[in-house]
């Protein structure tokens, strides 16, 4: 929902705001604003307490698809544009819970007729209605800070498939190593990866600044990295001396293109 994104991003700039403050705020009741702040809690990404919201200075708040989906949009749209060049109409591909991943979604119905497997809730709403897009939503054990489904009925569902092509992104990439804060995240990627023939990465360049715990796997398992062109060159060429296939996707193109549209 919009306004809980604005909520999300007007906490996150101040650190904290009184709930009254908030409803005055977005001219909204008490009772609407504790339940938007409610879904944001069990999501992870605030805290609730004594009548003041504040942001959850938490791993789990980074992991958390509404803190995900506002930052680096440029970077995200750029290198989800690049992404799209790789699919072609008929085929099957799995699109994760990332949210660079779902920046994808207004390129595909140029290339279907395709099969999009996913297990993110907001990817599946954002696909449902394209014509031409047959959606397979994968089950399993329902998260609700990421709005996905994950565990191992979701890993069974994954591996009974074969697909053309995983798009997939995570949170830290670290001496040409790709990690996770969630082990759950880390199996269903895995999972993806297995039951692909390709396998792309899309990483905006402060996963190359940030920690996290659990591995997925070296950079060089997958068929393509696809980064923005903020990654610093000697990063990239590091990668590339790893043997990682590394596209740069441009960003001014794309910030250029939303202003022209304005």
């Amino acid at each position: 929902m919009a306004r809980r994104q604005l909520i999300t991003e007007a906490i996150m700039a101040e650190g904290s705001i009184r709930i009254e403050e908030l409803a005055e705020r977005f001219d909204i009741s008490l009772m609407t604003v504790h339940r938007d702040l409610d879904e944001l809690v069990n999501r992870g990404v605030l805290r609730k307490t004594r009548g003041v919201a504040s942001a959850a200075p938490t791993s789990l708040m980074e992991a958390s698809d509404v803190y995900r989906s506002s930052r680096q949009l440029a970077e995200k749209a750029a290198i989800a544009r690049v992404a799209a060049d790789y699919i072609e109409p008929g085929q099957a591909i799995f699109l994760d819970d990332a949210t660079t991943v779902l920046q994808m979604v207004p390129h595909l119905e140029q290339k279907a007729p395709l099969t999009v497997i996913s297990n993110s809730i907001t990817l599946m709403e954002a696909v449902k209605d394209i014509e031409d897009i047959d959606l397979i939503g994968l089950g399993g054990q329902y998260q609700s800070w990421c709005n996905a489904f994950m565990g191992h009925l979701t890993t069974g569902d994954i591996l009974r498939m074969r697909a053309d092509t995983v798009f997939l992104s995570m949170a830290a990439i670290i001496d040409g190593v790709v990690f996770h804060q969630s082990s759950d995240v880390v199996e269903i990627k895995q999972a993806m990866m297995k039951a692909s023939a390709t396998k792309i990465l899309l990483a905006d360049h402060t996963k190359f600044e940030r920690r996290a715990l659990h591995r997925l796997c070296p950079v060089t398992d997958f068929d393509v990295v696809i980064v923005d062109d903020g990654l610093e060159a000697a990063q990239i060429e590091q990668l590339r001396k790893q043997g990682a296939e590394v596209v740069i996707a441009p960003v001014g193109a794309v910030v250029q293109r939303a202003r022209q549209q304005k």
